[in-house]
């Protein structure tokens, strides 16, 4: 059984940090693509970023570029959004996705490419 914990929400004032954990177990981890996606109350899911196999191809939203960093461990099963400089437009529930991906370079920005979603982590930015 697939598993995607989430964890390192919380609140904190514009301007601060958060370091956002997805755990993930049940599944080859190294032979998937990750994804942070993130909703707040009334919209969409949106894209984050993402992260290919090996970590080597990264991919963000213009909106987080420059401020928030993926990365991931592939002997932890873990992936992690490094966020920094945020501002209150980030307050959403932040959810991982796992992609199962043929190749080492893909990375997917749509959520239809991700078969797999943990149950997200609220974060909140006040001004």
């Amino acid at each position: 059984q697939v598993q995607l914990v989430e964890s390192g929400g919380g609140l904190v004032q514009a301007g601060g940090s958060l370091r956002l954990s997805c755990a993930a177990s049940g599944l080859t981890f190294r032979r998937y693509a990750m994804g942070w996606f993130r909703q707040a109350p009334g919209k969409e899911r949106e894209f984050v970023a993402s992260i290919s196999w090996s970590g080597g191809f990264t991919d963000y939203a213009d909106s987080v570029k420059g401020r928030f960093t993926i990365s991931r461990d592939n002997a932890k099963n873990t992936v992690y959004l490094q966020m920094n400089s945020l501002k209150p437009e980030d307050t959403a529930v932040y959810y991982c996705g796992a992609s199962q991906t043929m190749a080492a370079s893909i990375v997917y920005r749509q959520t239809e490419n991700y078969g797999y979603w943990g149950l997200g982590t609220q974060v909140t930015v006040s001004s």
